[in-house]
């Protein structure tokens, strides 16, 4: 049965508050789940024309024990979700000289983190959804809000007619990411903070080659695979790697350069055959030669520019509120990027199961209150960390050299350094 906010005097039930989200990634359908259980209404808005499933969109992610507690009380099967992780209990951290031999600098066997492949974990969560509520192939365009604050209106292009459809609803969710239109409408002026140093990425799929040379090399080399994130650092660089369910092994390799030339908002750069095979060319150098060879075998690496943004004062304004990367641009360091939007959703419909629709300025300003703080720490927390490992210049500490560096200087590799590592608060 819907509840009602009315005095129980009044038998007649008000009808569900609406709340239209604008942005179907993970933040966003995360959203959906959490307001449809605060008792809402919801329509999604996303630009793709369809489902990202068995499309190799994006790459590997950890999530946290609290996101994973989350994640199956929306979809109320948590099996499903052990089904699509793997474990990451230990974050390793290792230097690795010009003899590519290694030693280890930091190693925290409580971790407890699961890993996942971003299409797999977004599958998850949509397809636990109401299918009627997810509105694909539509383009945001702009939004307004009512003379009284009570509503908000949201146009959009339907990609496939060109037709422009116009949504309304008493919430506006902004979930479109680190380079947010409507992120922009409110502080036209903030701008994202390129982080000196680019990553390359890949999944290799070795699925009927577990057998080969190269994945027993693999296994020699990193013996904890599977249940271990791999972190190696050599002077200026660093690596990840871990492996993700079905048989795939996820890497990334970050290096400084000077800020690419991005085409429209993607901050994935285009990839031509010789930069792949200098990229190869200079893993040699530094890298193991097991970790070289799994980036050779792998099919279509990609490269991101890696951006943040300096926290920002506000994320919520009348009825429009910001969630994940729309709210807080992150580094990929501290594993922050869909904990925080995971975290965000389910904040937000706490906040607004507690005070209810008629109290939706003190729903969302409980909201901001909780979340902001944290996520602000964090966000700067993980842009020190990638400038630790990255050697690059910090103004109250020396640029880190992972072969001399001292333990002092190596705690701050470890994840569980971010704030609020393992108590992140929800009302």
């Amino acid at each position: 049965m819907n509840q009602s906010h009315d005095p129980p005097h009044q038998n007649k039930l008000k009808p569900k508050p609406k709340a239209v989200i604008v942005g179907g990634s993970i933040a966003g359908v995360s959203c959906a789940h959490a307001l449809i259980l605060a008792g809402w209404d919801v329509v999604v808005i996303e630009k793709s024309r369809r489902p990202p499933k068995g499309n190799p969109t994006g790459a590997g992610l950890a999530l946290d024990p609290l996101s994973q507690e989350l994640i199956g009380s929306w979809t109320g099967h948590p099996e499903l979700l052990h089904d699509i992780t793997s474990p990451a209990a230990i974050d390793l951290n290792q230097a690795i000289n010009d003899e590519k031999s290694r030693k280890i600098l930091a190693r925290d066997e409580n971790f407890n983190h699961r890993a996942a492949h971003w299409s797999s974990l977004h599958h998850h969560l949509f397809s636990a959804l109401p299918p009627e509520i997810l509105l694909w192939g539509h383009l945001f365009l702009s939004f307004s809000v009512s003379n009284d604050k009570q509503s908000v209106k949201i146009r959009a292009q339907v990609l496939d007619t060109e037709e422009t459809a116009e949504v309304d609803g008493d919430l506006l969710g902004a979930a479109d990411g680190c380079n947010s239109l409507i992120r922009k409408h409110y502080f036209p002026d903030v701008k994202l903070r390129y982080s000196g140093y680019c990553g390359w990425r890949g999944v290799l799929d070795f699925s009927g080659i577990e057998d080969s040379e190269t994945i027993k090399n693999v296994m020699e080399a990193y013996p904890e695979l599977g249940k271990c994130l791999y972190i190696d650092l050599a002077p200026r660089n660093h690596t990840v790697f871990y492996e993700i369910p079905n048989k795939r092994l996820n890497w990334t390799w970050c290096l400084n350069q000077p800020e690419p030339h991005l085409k429209g908002n993607s901050v994935t750069m285009e990839v031509s055959d010789e930069m792949v095979q200098k990229m190869y060319q200079d893993a040699e150098k530094i890298w193991h030669p097991t970790l070289v060879q799994v980036m050779k075998e792998t099919k279509e690496p990609f490269v991101n520019a890696i951006y943040d943004c300096d926290p920002l004062e506000q994320i919520v304004w009348d009825n429009v509120v910001l969630v994940g990367d729309a709210a807080h641009p992150t580094t990929p360091h501290s594993s922050r990027s869909t904990n925080m939007s995971i975290l965000d959703a389910a904040v937000l419909g706490r906040c607004l199961e507690k005070w209810g629709s008629e109290n939706l300025t003190a729903a969302l300003e409980e909201y901001q209150y909780i979340r902001l703080p944290v996520a602000s720490k964090q966000v700067l927390h993980a842009r020190r960390v990638g400038r630790i490992k990255q050697g690059l210049e910090l103004p109250d500490c020396r640029s880190f050299n992972p072969n001399t560096a001292n333990w002092e200087e190596c705690k701050m590799l470890l994840q569980r350094a971010v704030p609020f590592f393992g108590h992140n608060p929800l009302l």
